[in-house]
């Protein structure tokens, strides 16, 4: 057993966009005349849009379909993407995502967001040509804390379980990485309050501290 593959979440872990999301999605509820508590608000972190629109949909017995509300939702949060002058990468993230490719780690993105988004995210910050694979867990019949995105990663960077490691931030991806079976490192984000960690092999705040000379005793 040796570390191979990293997969990486991404809203949360590679950029901000959670401030985006949560921007964007209080202009939707405004929109929808709906009040959503913190604590539901919370409970969305790291699933999908799709989900959180059915969610919606069901708590406020609203009539819209999923995909009206995820078009309102990802209109707004377009324009605060590209104008939002706060929204840049995670401190640290590009010089840890270099360092894993100079030394041969497969990359894998492995996130809850849309494809669109993920492109968005990789055309604006230049990641491409660091990544072998990407899955956006919008495009599954499963979300986190399903381990399905995970397993498809791990799958996709042709190596087992045991040789890959996780990269999350969220309640939800510590959980699909846990049932998953694949070592789990989760990053302490600010903006990932409430978020439960328990289940994580470790707990990170600084990106230098998942540096290979730091984490391959674990593998």
């Amino acid at each position: 057993m040796s570390l191979k593959a990293v997969l990486f979440d991404m809203d949360g872990v590679i950029v901000d966009t959670e401030p985006l999301h949560r921007k964007a999605y209080f202009k939707t509820f405004n929109e929808l005349e709906i009040i959503v508590s913190e604590n539901l608000y919370t409970s969305f972190t790291g699933s999908s849009t799709k989900k959180v629109c059915e969610t919606l949909i069901n708590e406020f017995d609203l009539s819209h379909s999923h995909e009206d509300i995820a078009h309102i939702k990802r209109t707004y949060f377009k324009d605060f993407f590209y104008n939002d002058e706060e929204f840049d990468l995670i401190p640290g993230v590009k010089q840890l995502i270099e360092h894993y490719h100079e030394n041969d780690m497969k990359l894998i993105l492995a996130s809850s967001a849309t494809m669109t988004t993920i492109n968005m995210v990789f055309e604006k910050f230049g990641l491409e040509k660091y990544f072998s694979g990407k899955i956006s867990g919008a495009d599954l019949k499963e979300s986190k804390p399903h381990p399905e995105v995970f397993l498809l990663a791990a799958k996709m960077a042709n190596e087992p379980v045991e040789n890959c490691m996780v990269i999350e931030d969220s309640t939800n991806g510590i959980l699909a990485a846990h049932r998953a079976q694949i070592f789990c490192s989760a990053y302490r984000s600010q903006h990932s309050k409430n978020q439960d960690y328990t289940l994580a092999n470790i707990v990170v705040s600084d990106y230098a501290e998942l540096e290979l000379d730091k984490i391959t005793k674990y593998f």
